[in-house]
């Protein structure tokens, strides 16, 4: 496993226009909060691949590769989930260019792999994160878990409530 490295100084590979550079890395990313439960990332440092290549002028084409796990409860049935997803993002960082080529990571030469890593997780998360992709979640009527209690697990219907005073009426 390589060093934790949540910044990467680009000047220091000296690199000449049209050359480039594989690294791998090891960066340190915080936990994601959802729904007030904490879903750490896992590993503790994630390793990543950082493919670096110089244009002309001061500019660089940035690639990051990994993958991560996040550890924490099911959003339908509350079990433990571990779901892994992949990253492969891209930048391009050419100073004096217009916006549009200018990356929010890159300052003076200087990657911030940390939070161009947090942020291309989030950007590759599903909307809930689930413990397999078939969860059937919880029985709205007594909680139990749909994913164990099997395609049997059923309640009787309460009687229709605009029905429910002629329920009272008793014929003898």
């Amino acid at each position: 496993m390589s060093l934790r490295t949540d910044t990467f100084d680009l000047g220091g590979l000296r690199l000449s226009s049209g050359e480039g550079r594989h690294l791998e890395l090891s960066v340190a990313l915080r936990p994601f909060s959802f729904g007030g439960e904490s879903y750490p990332v896992e590993p503790a440092l994630v390793p990543v691949r950082l493919d670096i290549s110089r244009t002309t002028g001061d500019g660089y084409v940035l690639r990051l590769r990994f993958h991560a796990t996040l550890v924490g409860p099911c959003m339908r049935c509350l079990d433990p989930a571990a779901p892994t997803f992949e990253v492969d993002a891209r930048e391009v960082s050419q100073p004096g260019a217009t916006d549009d080529l200018s990356s929010p990571y890159v300052q003076d030469g200087v990657v911030d792999l940390r939070a161009w890593a947090r942020d291309a997780l989030a950007l590759v998360l599903p909307t809930t994160l689930l413990c397999r992709p078939d969860c059937a979640g919880l029985c709205a009527e007594c909680g139990a878990n749909l994913n164990d209690a099997g395609p049997d697990h059923a309640h009787e219907r309460p009687p229709d409530p605009r029905w429910a005073k002629l329920s009272e009426i008793h014929f003898d």
